[in-house]
């Protein structure tokens, strides 16, 4: 099975936390439904092009935050998430990607009118 993950090679975060991250954003938004079966380790491994370690210890981390359930001779499922948790995940992303360009805007001298005249435009050229 195909996973989604995009692996950044000249980025500074280490590439456990990249595979962390995506994979969870991919269970918490749905796009991983309940009972999906995920790769094994070393098929994963072997997609990604990293060791059998890091993604054995991704599937651990997110199974100790209940986002995946192992089956011994089974294999690694995505657990039930409940809709609060989906919705409250959408709004910290969300949230955390606005306090980012509140902070480039900040750095680059841009007043909170022009921010939020920008704002509207790419609200605008993305739903439209």
């Amino acid at each position: 099975m195909f996973m989604p993950i995009q692996i950044n090679d000249n980025s500074s975060e280490p590439l456990y936390a990249q595979i962390t991250h995506q994979l969870r954003a991919l269970i918490l938004s749905g796009h991983l439904e309940e009972g999906m079966l995920l790769p094994s380790i070393r098929e994963f491994a072997n997609q990604l092009q990293c060791s059998v370690i890091t993604v054995r210890r991704v599937y651990q981390d997110l199974e100790s935050e209940g986002l995946l359930r192992t089956k011994q001779g089974t294999g690694t499922f995505v657990a039930e998430v409940h809709a609060e948790e989906r919705a409250r995940y959408r709004r910290q992303a969300v949230e955390q990607a606005l306090e980012e360009a509140v902070d480039a805007a900040l750095r680059v001298d841009i007043s909170q009118e022009e921010l939020e005249l920008l704002l509207q435009e790419v609200i605008q050229r993305k739903w439209h």
